[in-house]
């Protein structure tokens, strides 16, 4: 199914624009925000998010639709992709169900782990500089152990593609936002870092 999601900064903008082309390209429902693309919550996108399913389709009238930042806008594509989801942007030429968006989704993919790489030299680099002035750093301490299993499920349920990130956080007891920041800490620990996280008894 087409699904389009169309956003406008402010509530005096009109979207007109976007919902037009949207109707043209077929999409079956139009999800329409009026938010500006910083704001970190949007409702209407979480919905459209919750209740696509492998093989729908994801049209916008360009890609910073759908993101506050590029990297932002990377995570999401990547993770839309992962669950089988085809993102297409009209004005901007991206559709990840071609070659060229197969490809395009590669370079997505390779900034986003070149950007990781940086962000990982530059925190051993402050940790280096912290050690020799007598301070001390780390990953954080204190997580529940129930959280830390959580985690861990959601690092394998989040490969089973047939299930959406709705079905996972759901099954999980957990809200939209809890599975999204645990989602990242599958990706920046591995399950040993995980458990020496965990609160003493």
């Amino acid at each position: 199914m087409k699904i389009g999601y169309a956003r406008v900064s402010t509530s005096d903008q009109n979207m007109s624009l976007q919902i037009d082309a949207l109707q043209k390209a077929g999409c079956a429902k139009i999800y329409q925000e009026k938010i500006s693309g910083t704001t970190k919550e949007r409702p209407e996108l979480t919905k459209l998010f919750d209740q696509l399913r492998e093989g729908d389709t994801i049209v916008v009238w360009k890609l910073d639709r759908l993101g506050r930042s590029i990297k932002n806008i990377v995570e999401i594509v990547l993770q839309l992709n992962q669950q089988g989801v085809v993102i297409k942007g009209l004005t901007d030429g991206v559709d990840t169900s071609t070659a060229n968006g197969r490809l395009f989704l590669n370079i997505m993919a390779s900034l986003a782990e070149y950007e990781r790489e940086l962000i990982q030299e530059r925190t051993y680099a402050g940790l280096g500089a912290a050690r020799a002035r007598g301070r001390l750093g780390g990953r954080p301490k204190g997580l529940k152990p129930e959280i830390i299993s959580k985690i861990k499920m959601i690092r394998i349920l989040a490969k089973d593609y047939s299930k959406t990130p709705k079905e996972i956080y759901q099954s999980l007891g957990l809200t939209h936002a809890s599975y999204y920041r645990y989602l990242k800490f599958t990706e920046k620990y591995t399950d040993k870092e995980l458990d020496e996280m965990a609160i003493k008894k």
